[in-house]
């Protein structure tokens, strides 16, 4: 477990590397990926955001859980609590719930994560006052929706490990991207390289686009571009 200060924990959140992310596109870092060998770093494509155009950047923090209805709730929550203690500003809460039944953020949650400038949520389970989350414009992308609250019946096993999160592995401080087209996740030691190639290659469609849209022959602008 996790037991640092504050500042500690704001010191490991690489703010200039998370500024390259910023005007990057989930397939552009997707294809990346794939050029570098990494095929399987896109997100089980049924965790999606709560509302359209949310988008989300930032630093992954994995949190691990299991159903397990002998818990006791006042021990639960004093551990969610504790946790969220220990999520950086610019983290992106990513959970490996193992669930398939209860809500896993809520609008409390959310209330007092915001103002700590926590980037996001990334849940491989549920959340529910969907509602206010939306209206406080906290980007969330998760699995299902549900008003079952997870205190009851979860149990928060650790924080800030290793985790499998819609079926990719995701480690503390590796750079999670989110759109409308899917969650990707970069592994920390390659996340430069990938963010200043992804830049590269948006550049590049950006001039193929241009090119079409002159009306140049599809091949042609290939051709052209190398990029398609």
């Amino acid at each position: 477990m996790i037991n640092q200060s504050t500042s500690e924990r704001e010191r490991e959140v690489d703010e200039e590397l998370l500024a390259k992310y910023e005007d990057l596109y989930t397939p552009a870092v997707a294809d990346v990926m794939h050029e570098y060998g990494y095929e399987e770093q896109t997100l089980d494509p049924e965790i999606t955001p709560l509302d359209d155009g949310m988008t989300v950047i930032g630093s992954a923090f994995p949190i691990v859980g299991r159903p397990n209805r002998s818990v006791n709730a006042d021990e639960v929550l004093k551990r969610f609590l504790e946790m969220h203690e220990d999520v950086p500003k610019d983290g992106v809460m990513i959970y490996d719930t193992n669930d398939t039944n209860s809500a896993h953020l809520g609008e409390l949650e959310v209330t007092s994560l915001q103002p700590s400038g926590v980037a996001g949520a990334v849940i491989d389970g549920g959340v529910r006052d969907t509602s206010v989350i939306r209206e406080r414009g906290f980007p969330v992308f998760n699995r299902y929706t549900t008003p079952v609250d997870c205190i009851f019946r979860w149990e928060l096993l650790d924080w800030g490990v290793d985790a499998v999160v819609g079926g990719v592995q995701v480690s503390p401080g590796d750079i999670v991207v989110g759109d409308g087209d899917g969650v990707v996740v970069v592994p920390q030691e390659i996340a430069e390289d990938v963010a200043d190639d992804a830049h590269e290659m948006a550049s590049s469609e950006d001039a193929v686009r241009a090119a079409l849209e002159d009306g140049v022959g599809a091949f042609d602008a290939y051709e052209e571009h190398e990029t398609f």
